[in-house]
């Protein structure tokens, strides 16, 4: 069965490489701009996984994280963020507000291959 993943990142040429990976594991990928698009694909599409930047400035993360969080339709969607390493205040709140994995963007980069394909946070 394909895995569907949405992708909410402004970083474009992060967003590339997310692309790029996902085309060769056959993953779909749906990549958003903002936080209404993600909730209404997520509906949609029944991602197997939802990635953030928790530092989008399109995307509030927190708010994204607690409204799919109490939606009985989204709530079991696996949710993961990543943050630069330098921003623990960030990795705290996405924690607090349901995030299901929280890492470094580093360690989002180097097994970005094993998130898309379930191995790391997803389902």
């Amino acid at each position: 069965m394909t895995r569907t993943v949405i992708a909410a990142v402004d970083d474009m040429l992060f967003v590339a490489k997310i692309r790029a990976t996902a085309e060769h594991l056959d993953v779909v990928l749906r990549s958003v701009r903002n936080a209404e698009t993600l909730l209404k694909v997520a509906r949609e599409s029944a991602p197997d996984l939802i990635i953030v930047d928790l530092q989008a400035e399109k995307v509030d993360p927190i708010t994204v994280a607690k409204t799919l969080k109490d939606d009985a339709q989204l709530n079991s969607i696996r949710l993961l963020g990543f943050f630069s390493h330098v921003r623990a205040d960030l990795q705290k709140a996405a924690v607090a507000a349901g995030y299901d994995v929280v890492i470094p963007r580093s360690v989002f980069s180097r097994d970005l291959a094993e998130i898309l394909e379930g191995k790391i946070g997803g389902s």
